[in-house]
């Protein structure tokens, strides 16, 4: 009885030993999937259309191409409610909201284009809670040691063409080839904004996880004879988590007009007839997911700028954002210098793929002479803002407070009126720029925005910051030193209506705004990283309108035309020796061109 009795204290204790030593298992987070085929309206699968997967907060977070066999797919989605988009050429686009993602589920989705009217449906969806395993399973589970493995595998919801392009050196190639002409762009807090004439853009990705972009932007300057060119390349790999480190390197060049009595002192020591501004940009982005709701983008951009003098200067960012859901998104960010094109918020005014990185790649710095020397425009910015969803209502509210150092003043005046060491010819017009010196200004912006069903969305802005105008006196000598002294700060309030919407014959899209301001000012307003509506003066009108497809060729051409500040409003007046000059940061200006979309 004894020795019975010891064997079951040694065979008791081993089991204890054991179950202590067994590692505990950690409980897998599942994931769903979205996929779905697009046909035309007599049921031709369609290759090469656009679909963009957007999160509860409206952001766009994937985008794919359908296949061959008009086929797409999400992968490896966290559980939530998503919305889709689906555009091509010669279709109107079909939005499909509320899409619900459960774990171990893919939905699909059945998506149905004509040139009349587009709809996506849900397919094989099972009404309420889907369980992976049902109860009696998970009894027997427990119970078998040689199955508890199987409760750690996770279902692979890749498709054979998301598999195959993580094998493959190159895929998902995409790009696009512009070609515009008109007056000069326009001017912001950021920089100059010029559109130099041609412009390319080619995205692919290697090995299914590095994203490698590579842009253009040039043309050709008729003051000085000489090329301007801008060109951008920039890699970014996806990481396990969320994270997607990127690095972009960006290099521009301008040559700069000489005109009569321009920085006479400068000047002289300049070799060539014509001064060039050379800019290098290496900018470092990264985004990590930090919980769940809260994301954190950071970064920062090492600038180089050559301009009779080499500045160097370092530049930080980053962005704090938390998505609480149905009670709205939270953002808080610091930007020093310019931020990267991965931080603008699309807002409502969602583009194609390449717009925000094009725009960019000819923002050219605002330089501006002092006391003989050249200065870079630079701000400092720290900015809240909130995003609230309601229905088919988004609303909007950010504040910010900033500081521009050498803040750049563009000057219009009759020729020979402008004189002064200090006076730099503008860079992309017949203008002049003037260093006003550092700028201390706060302000904040509304917004309400209202979507009419799918094609038309209506939305309407007030704003309040501090400005730059100027005293209402004659001006006897026109230097420098004289148009600093009759600067002085304001508050400049400013409401904005805006009409965007596709027509739904033609496909035609819009985006119509004209914005009233109590006060003219000599700076462009605050450029909001939380707020998506662009404060543009005046009357302004862009169009985009898809051609079609090329027949046999792949991609598709799409005409634009944008009309900035029509009606020339904005302007601050001066009286320069019994003469008008203009201060102006939304000069006049109308564009047009051409893209092939491949």
């Amino acid at each position: 009885m004894r020795a019975r009795t010891a064997r079951a204290l040694w065979a008791g204790l081993a089991v204890l030993l054991c179950i202590q030593t067994l590692p505990a298992a950690s409980p897998a987070k599942l994931y769903g999937g979205i996929s779905g085929i697009v046909r035309s309206a007599s049921g031709v699968p369609q290759m090469g259309a656009l679909v963009v997967l957007y999160n509860r907060s409206d952001r766009p977070v994937h985008r794919v191409y359908t296949n061959e066999k008009g086929e797409f797919g999400f992968a490896s989605l966290a559980p939530g409610v998503y919305t889709v988009r689906v555009t091509l050429a010669s279709f109107l686009p079909a939005l499909k909201r509320n899409i619900k993602v459960q774990p171990g589920m893919r939905t699909l989705l059945e998506v149905n284009l004509a040139s009349v009217f587009s709809t996506i449906e849900l397919v094989g969806l099972a009404p309420g809670p889907v369980s992976l395993v049902s109860e009696d399973w998970k009894w027997v589970l427990r119970g078998a040691g040689d199955t508890r493995p199987v409760l750690r595998a996770l279902p692979d919801f890749s498709s054979p063409e998301e598999r195959r392009s993580r094998e493959a050196a190159f895929s998902r190639t995409r790009g696009v080839f512009k070609v515009t002409g008109g007056d000069a762009g326009t001017i912001s807090t950021l920089g100059a904004e010029p559109d130099l004439g041609t412009a390319f853009a080619l995205a692919t990705t290697l090995f299914g996880a590095n994203h490698l972009q590579v842009a253009g932007n040039f043309g050709y300057s008729p003051d000085t004879n000489l090329p301007a060119a801008a060109f951008r390349t920039s890699v970014r790999r996806e990481l396990p988590g969320g994270a997607a480190p990127q690095l972009g390197v960006t290099m521009r060049q301008l040559g700069l007009p000489v005109r009569a009595s321009a920085g006479q002192a400068l000047l002289s020591g300049q070799r060539s007839g014509y001064p060039a501004l050379r800019a290098l940009s290496a900018t470092l982005y990264d985004r990590n997911v930090l919980s769940e709701g809260l994301t954190l983008e950071y970064g920062a951009a090492l600038d180089s700028v050559a301009f009779f003098d080499r500045l160097n200067y370092l530049s930080p960012f980053s962005r704090l954002t938390y998505d609480a859901g149905s009670w709205g998104t939270l953002q808080f960010s610091y930007v020093s210098g310019s931020p990267p094109a991965e931080m603008f918020s699309s807002g409502v005014e969602q583009g194609p793929e390449f717009e925000h990185d094009l725009a960019l790649l000819a923002l050219f710095p605002r330089v501006s002479l002092l006391g003989g020397r050249a200065q870079v425009q630079r701000s400092a910015s720290y900015e809240a803002g909130y995003r609230l969803r309601i229905g088919s209502r988004v609303l909007t509210a950010a504040v910010h407070s900033e500081r521009i150092g050498n803040a750049a003043v563009t000057l219009l005046a009759p020729s020979g009126l402008a004189s002064g060491v200090d006076l730099l010819p503008d860079l992309f017009s017949r203008g002049w720029v003037l260093n006003a010196g550092a700028v201390q200004r706060a302000g904040f912006a509304a917004s309400l925005a209202q979507s009419l069903g799918d094609r038309f969305e209506v939305a309407l802005t007030y704003a309040n910051h501090g400005a730059l105008t100027a005293l209402d006196r004659e001006l006897m000598r026109g230097d420098s030193e004289e148009l600093r002294s009759v600067l002085r700060p304001g508050r400049r309030h400013s409401v904005t209506a805006r009409v965007a919407g596709t027509a739904p014959w033609s496909g035609t899209r819009f985006v119509t705004s004209y914005q009233w301001a109590s006060l003219h000012s000599a700076l462009p307003p605050h450029v909001y990283l939380t707020e998506g509506l662009r404060q543009n003066p005046g009357l302004n009108v862009a169009l985009r309108q898809p051609i079609g497809s090329l027949g046999s060729l792949p991609g598709r051409l799409e005409a634009s035309a944008e009309l900035r500040n029509i009606l020339a409003q904005g302007y601050v007046p001066l009286n320069l020796s019994g003469r008008k000059a203009y201060l102006v940061h939304a000069p006049r200006s109308v564009r047009g061109g051409l893209s092939f979309i491949f």
